[in-house]
């Protein structure tokens, strides 16, 4: 009986027990549930205020042009994987869709204004100043982005009656995206102390370039934004095709030719989609134009890659935000056409002291950038090997900055080479012929194919006397007339 009844007690002590482990296996994996959300709640707390921190850090450096987007590749992880286009219902009030794919599509966004209306001029100014064969090469794409529909029946059959042929022949489409596609507009945050109406338009003006710049993702090889307030220099594609052609092998994602706001800004159109998903991502943090210099930077293109003269001009008196006067104008337009060197691919070296990141690259290109080399001495030199002989047209170097006007060259010669030899990292020709000297730090010559013979291999710029003074090498560009046996 003794034993039964020890058992029993024994039975029952087991059966507490397990209830017990029960309970704190239960309240063990409870705990553990709170505690892991509690930690997701801290780790997305944590990390939004990271990000917004690093926002603020982009926006201040932005505004001293001390952008450092490395620091911040890893808000952008995500949006590297937005290639799809955003789904949204375009109505077509002009043209159709295009019937192949053209080189550029120049995009135009269009509000109602209180003052003024410059659009008509704009696509006149596109057309008038491209020739026949750049027109094949083209489309432009209008967005009437205000929600008036009067205001756009208005204005879809003034380009109607007056671009009439370019509406048939595929060169112009205008569309329209209904309002109910866009996000919230009221309520938005009121970043910089702007007042409530102008962040509402910066943010529906953020919606719009991004439905835009969606809508043209597949239409050509390479897109330009404009303003709706714009003028064309002449031949602007002729000077946008040699752009392009001469950053063959450099990486880029945007180039700019105009340093006003979002007019002339060049893109690839395979990253549209990724524009237009992080126009919508950030709509209402800040105006279009500060977006696009986070955008570069975390796409790792680090330094403005901005071109001189500029191809398109601000011509709009009053802004489209409440009729504001607006006489901004870029100082570096050319309207007249221009004659942008060729400059081809080449492998550039000096065995000058470069001074800090102002390399050899700098000086071969139209961009606003140069070659800075610590004082010369006698035989120091500035070479150029191109990837393929070529005939040359014409030849001019420029040295020195308007600030600082002693650091030409002020004894060099300038000279082109034959009979290359060498690896591919070291070649070199082996013959040279002086062209002529350098005066007053500048050196131009044209007519070259008519007093060189041969093929051109090499240029270079050669120090013929030592000077105390550092050198900047500005800008050396090449015109190439036809191609060897061509």
């Amino acid at each position: 009986v003794t034993l039964l009844y020890a058992f029993l007690h024994m039975r029952q002590n087991l059966k507490y027990f397990d209830k017990m482990r029960c309970l704190r296996k239960r309240s063990a994996v409870s705990f553990l549930g709170v505690l892991v959300i509690c930690l997701l709640f801290m780790n997305l707390y944590i990390e939004d205020g990271y990000v917004l921190e690093g926002d603020k850090q982009l926006i201040r450096e932005t505004a001293t042009h001390q952008l450092n987007p490395e620091r911040y590749v890893h808000t952008f992880k995500d949006l590297s994987n937005f290639s799809g286009s955003i789904n949204i219902s375009y109505r077509y009030l002009a043209g159709t869709p295009l019937p192949r794919k053209r080189y550029l599509t120049i995009g135009l966004s269009s509000v109602k204004r209180k003052k003024g209306n410059y659009l008509l001029e704009t696509i006149k100014s596109i057309f008038e100043q491209s020739s026949y064969e750049e027109l094949k090469e083209i489309a432009v794409v209008v967005q009437l982005a205000d929600f008036d529909s009067a205001w756009c029946e208005g204005m879809v059959q003034d380009i109607s009656q007056k671009f009439a042929h370019h509406i048939i022949a595929g060169r112009l489409i205008v569309i329209h995206v209904p309002e109910e596609y866009y996000p919230v507009l009221e309520g938005l945050k009121r970043n910089y102390n702007d007042p409530e109406d102008r962040v509402k338009f910066r943010s529906k003006q953020n919606v719009d370039y991004a439905f835009l710049l969606n809508f043209c993702a597949n239409l050509s090889d390479y897109y330009v934004m404009l303003e709706d307030d714009v003028r064309c220099s002449k031949n602007f594609l002729t000077a946008v095709k040699k752009v392009i052609t001469s950053r063959e092998g450099s990486y880029w994602v945007t180039l700019e030719f105009s340093k006003l706001g979002y007019i002339g800004k060049l893109y690839h159109s395979h990253d549209l989609p990724r524009l237009a998903h992080f126009l919508l991502m950030f709509y209402q943090e800040m105006p279009c134009d500060w977006l696009l210099i986070h955008f570069r930077g975390l796409l790792a293109q680090k330094e403005v890659i901005r071109f001189k003269p500029s191809l398109f001009q601000h011509m709009g008196y009053y802004s489209s935000y409440k009729g504001a006067e607006n006489k901004l104008k870029d100082d570096d337009f050319e309207e007249e056409s221009f004659d942008i060197p060729d400059n081809p691919p080449a492998n550039l070296h000096t065995n000058m002291n470069v001074f800090e990141n102002y390399e050899a690259s700098k000086a071969y290109s139209s961009i606003d950038e140069y070659f800075w080399g610590k004082a010369p001495s006698t035989g120091d030199f500035y070479g150029i090997v191109f990837e393929k002989p070529i005939k040359i047209s014409k030849i001019k170097v420029v040295t020195g900055t308007e600030d600082r006007q002693n650091d030409i060259l002020h004894h060099g010669a300038l000279e082109v080479g034959e009979k290359i030899v060498g690896s591919k990292k070291g070649r070199q020709c082996t013959t040279y012929l002086r062209l002529g000297e350098f005066k007053n730090g500048n050196f131009e010559i044209t007519d070259v194919e008519h007093k060189v013979l041969f093929d051109i291999n090499c240029m270079r710029i050669l120090v013929t006397k030592s000077q105390k003074e550092w050198l900047i090498i500005r800008s050396i560009s090449v015109w190439t007339s036809q191609t060897p046996n061509q």
